[in-house]
């Protein structure tokens, strides 16, 4: 498999490019205008395997759902980062910071590792220990670094930092595509409760944590914007709200985080792709809380 590039990379005048994956659901423009080159994962749709983000998205794997086609993941292939980091480095890089999904939800960590070992240059991987915009927040300040002219550990740095002050809280209708998946966790505890009962799940070390149990789908939204407000404060934050099958009320709750936080930055409202999609299932919502960083290098 082949890694996507969805600007010119590296950046001009970078010394250290930008890797990430494909879970990081970087808006296109974004991506591009940070130079990022983005390998994907794979979604494996009854037995055949698909990049994500080409011909196999949202609306494919909400269908295949409901009409329970099997639907599975895997990790990019170590070959795939390879081709990417000699990618980057034939554009000019002199090292690579490569930037990935939690590695207790992902293997995709390990790949990229395994690939550095070959790699024509120094490659620094960074676990987010998160995913979606919690990553993409994560990789966004590791370009900003890059920009400033750091070293590669620096920039690393810059990704770590920002991944760790990050938070993500997230409701889904049902726990079975997480139980299928095998990447339930500590949630496991919450099987086996009222089907009226509503879960909210967060992120905590990585991991698939249960937060809170409520009633109904409605007050699960509104305790995820009560988080957000918690969560963010008073100090300069950027948001994403992602979704899967549930655009409405994502735009709707985005439209009230802007109206209510007094100093948020950039604010994202994306679907996830299948591979994350695969293990949550339609009607998701989450919101990722990113604090801004004070000094990059």
């Amino acid at each position: 498999m082949t890694a996507t590039a969805p600007g010119s990379l590296p950046a001009m005048g970078r010394d250290v490019a930008i890797v990430t994956d494909s879970t990081a659901y970087l808006p296109p423009k974004s991506a591009a205008a940070a130079g990022v080159w983005v390998v994907p994962l794979q979604v494996v749709v009854d037995g055949r395997s698909l990049d994500e983000g080409t011909a196999f998205g949202p609306r494919e794997l909400t269908e295949a759902l409901r009409r329970r086609v099997r639907v599975s993941t895997s990790r990019p292939s170590p070959r795939a980062f390879l081709d990417a980091y000699q990618s980057v480095v034939s554009a000019g890089a002199s090292a690579v910071v490569s930037v990935h999904i939690s590695g207790h939800l992902s293997g995709t960590g390990d790949a990229a590792r395994l690939a550095a070992k070959d790699a024509p240059v120094p490659v620094e991987v960074v676990d987010s220990h998160s995913l979606g915009m919690g990553l993409g927040y994560a990789v966004l300040s590791c370009a900003e670094a890059a920009d400033l002219g750091g070293p590669v550990e620096h920039v690393a740095e810059a990704g770590r930092r920002r991944a760790e002050r990050r938070s993500a809280c997230f409701y889904v209708d049902t726990l079975e595509y997480l139980r299928r998946g095998g990447r339930i966790g500590a949630a496991q505890a919450l099987l086996g409760t009222a089907l009226a009962v509503k879960p909210l799940l967060h992120l905590q070390d990585g991991e698939i944590q249960p937060l809170e149990k409520v009633r109904t789908s409605s007050r699960a939204v509104a305790r995820l914007e009560e988080l957000a407000l918690e969560r963010a404060g008073a100090e300069p934050v950027d948001i994403a709200v992602h979704h899967l099958d549930n655009a409405e009320r994502a735009d709707a709750l985005a439209q009230r985080l802007r109206a209510r936080l007094p100093a948020v930055g950039q604010l994202v409202v994306s679907e996830v792709g299948a591979v994350i999609g695969a293990h949550v299932g339609p009607g998701l919502l989450a919101v990722v809380v990113a604090p801004q960083l004070n000094g990059l290098a």
